[in-house]
């Protein structure tokens, strides 16, 4: 922050409504004092008491006059208290300047308490000091003229010097506090600027934020929309789950499905990123397979993906220029016959999993691994053109097809990733529950596994069993 953010002005302002107080009591004191130190003069210089008294009084009513009518004479509590200072180091220059030399080592201790007492209690600018100075050394001066009879040297020997340093370091430490005050209300003041802007822009975040968040919740009903629901998967099979856990309001991993004449074609899908770009992504996938299996009634998953990546690429004017953006996603296309059970299915860097059992008499299984093209469904350094693996399932198998979100993610005693070993140890463990008791196997066993460690990717595993 700033100095220039907040006026000189607006500082002393505030220095002086936050010491205000403390200097009409010293005010206050100091004329009361000044009046009682009378009774001294009485022993002092007995012939003097009288037009002492009269100067003490001058003093007192004159500042008091100041303290209550100040508001209306526009004067501050500061020209209050240095009218008081003033008067009464001219009232002591005087009471100096008519006494002999033992009267006047006494009253050397009355000038000190003053500038002592000031230095202690006041508050006020540099300048006023220094005229204080000016004035004190010229009142004793013209006095000392007017009526001393003591000598120049007796003069500054027995009192005068002393006073004078005391009434120096008095000064210097009235500018010292004055200082050290002024800056301490000055970086309050700038503090209280930055809270006040700070909280400003917070609030203009606040806004902006749910204005954003509220524009992403929308994006997610019409990505909710265009996902079909869990509900409308598993209706296409006599046993399936999704699990489906994105990291964001919105997920870059998505799933679709389409039947037609006993017929299913299902596909998992990671896009790159996650969040509102992979939304994005997700609602060009979506798009273009609606347009190519449902429109195009393109039978063969291979060329589907082929037909996907091209698409995604003139979508993205991908030309594979330095700096340019590697969009796309890693996906799986399953199609399966009903009627012959028979499962081909081509993937861009997401495997498939079997899990199959050995014979009608066994209750032995088997995980098979089956691997993807080593390729994204979008621009690479190298298009190769995807390939259709066919399987021949049998009742009872179980497919698992998945996104990297839940191998990938951290968490364990060690932090570290769940990694796919474990997943298929997992899926062995299971695959002979109801899959609604798989799904939520799958998913208290990732929120053990998570524990307070941030979600780092969408997760999507699907299980369908034949």
């Amino acid at each position: 922050m700033q100095d220039s953010l907040i006026p000189a002005s607006t500082i002393k302002q505030a220095f002086y409504d936050s010491t205000e107080k403390i200097h009409v009591i010293s005010c206050w004191v100091g004329l009361l004092l000044n009046l009682l130190w009378f009774a001294s003069d009485y022993f002092i210089i007995p012939a003097y008491f009288f037009p002492f008294l009269i100067l003490r009084l001058s003093v007192s009513v004159v500042t008091i006059l100041l303290l209550l009518f100040k508001n209306l004479l526009g004067i501050n509590i500061y020209q209050c208290m240095f009218v008081l200072v003033i008067g009464i180091a001219v009232q002591n220059a005087y009471m100096w300047s008519v006494m002999d030399l033992a009267h006047f080592e006494q009253h050397t201790f009355a000038y000190m308490v003053l500038f002592i007492g000031v230095g202690m209690l006041v508050l006020w600018e540099v300048k006023l000091s220094l005229l204080l100075i000016a004035i004190t050394i010229i009142s004793n001066i013209v006095f000392y003229k007017l009526n001393s009879q003591l000598t120049l040297k007796e003069f500054i020997i027995n009192g005068g010097l002393m006073t004078l340093t005391v009434l120096l370091f008095s000064v210097f430490l009235i500018r010292s506090r004055y200082r050290l005050t002024y800056n301490e209300i000055k970086s309050r003041l700038q503090l209280k600027l930055s809270q006040d802007q700070l909280e400003a822009q917070n609030a203009v975040l606040g806004v902006k934020n749910k204005e954003i968040t509220d524009s992403i919740l929308y994006a997610k009903n019409i990505q909710l929309a265009s996902i079909p629901s869990e509900e409308n998967f598993n209706f296409c099979f006599s046993d399936s789950f999704v699990f489906f856990q994105p990291k964001d309001i919105v997920s870059g991993d998505f799933y679709w499905v389409y039947e037609r004449d006993g017929v299913v074609f299902y596909v998992t899908a990671d896009c790159t990123g996650h969040g509102v770009p992979g939304g994005f992504m997700t609602m060009l996938g979506l798009s273009f397979l609606e347009e190519i299996i449902a429109g195009k009634n393109i039978q063969n998953p291979a060329e589907v993906l082929n037909m996907l990546r091209d698409k995604i690429i003139k979508a993205l004017n991908q030309t594979g220029e330095y700096g340019e953006s590697k969009d796309g996603m890693d996906i799986t296309i399953c199609r399966l016959d009903k009627t012959t059970l028979e499962l081909t299915f081509a993937s861009a860097n997401n495997d498939l999993y079997l899990i199959t059992i050995g014979d009608s008499n066994s209750s032995e299984r088997h995980l098979l691994e089956y691997k993807a093209n080593r390729q994204p469904c979008g621009f690479y350094l190298k298009n190769d053109p995807f390939t259709t693996q066919t399987i021949q399932l049998k009742k009872g198998d179980c497919i698992y097809t998945f996104t990297d979100g839940y191998a990938d993610q951290f968490g364990g005693p060690k932090g570290k990733k769940f990694r796919y070993k474990q997943f298929q140890e997992l899926l062995s463990t299971i695959v002979h529950l109801d899959f609604s008791e798989q799904k939520s196997i799958l998913s208290q066993t990732m929120e053990n596994w998570q524990g307070s460690m941030e979600q780092v990717d969408d997760i999507l595993v699907i299980g369908v069993k034949v």
